[in-house]
């Protein structure tokens, strides 16, 4: 029976480290992710060889299956908190909103305007690059101050100059 929990352990260290590495080598992180490498595959050749060298046969695998798919939350949950990297978000509304503008800047977003062409009438939006753990915070001072904005995320793969990486590095650094 022992064997069988450190199975289960070894799985809930094993895929959460191999979810990080994942997204760590998408993201370019490679030294960390090489390093998570080193020590996952440890775990993921002990716990192997648990399953085939112990006398329990199907329940290992089971548990071993069963710890995989757990771990895999957990490896997932553990990314949404560290929430590394950064995001684009683009937000539309249907009337220029100086409180909303003040407010976004005054929390230290970088934000930049546009006036552009709807079907019905003149739209305005709003480009912010920010650190993706600032991502809910923007969405709820966004949903305060324009209720009925349409609002949309994602994660840039690469980017280089301007003011918002020099004012993203400027927030950092006083965080």
């Amino acid at each position: 029976m022992k064997e069988i929990i450190l199975i289960l352990l070894l799985q809930l260290i094993y895929v959460p480290l191999f979810t990080l590495r994942t997204i760590f080598l998408v993201k370019n992180i490679t030294m960390l992710a090489s390093l998570i490498g080193i020590v996952e595959m440890l775990i993921y050749v002990f716990g192997l060889s648990l399953v085939f060298s112990g006398d329990q046969g199907f329940l290992a695998m089971v548990v071993y299956a069963v710890g995989f798919g757990i771990g895999i939350i957990i490896g997932t949950r553990i990314e949404q908190k560290l929430a590394i990297g950064y995001i684009y978000v683009m937000i539309n509304t249907q009337n220029r909103n100086e409180e909303l503008i003040k407010i976004i800047r005054e929390e230290g977003f970088a934000l930049t305007t546009y006036v552009g062409e709807g079907r019905d009438s003149q739209r305005y939006k709003y480009e912010i690059l920010t650190n993706r753990n600032r991502e809910k915070e923007l969405f709820m001072l966004v949903q305060h101050y324009e209720p009925t904005a349409f609002i949309i995320s994602y994660e840039p793969k690469s980017f280089k100059g301007g003011f918002l990486v020099k004012r993203m590095k400027q927030h950092k650094k006083h965080e």
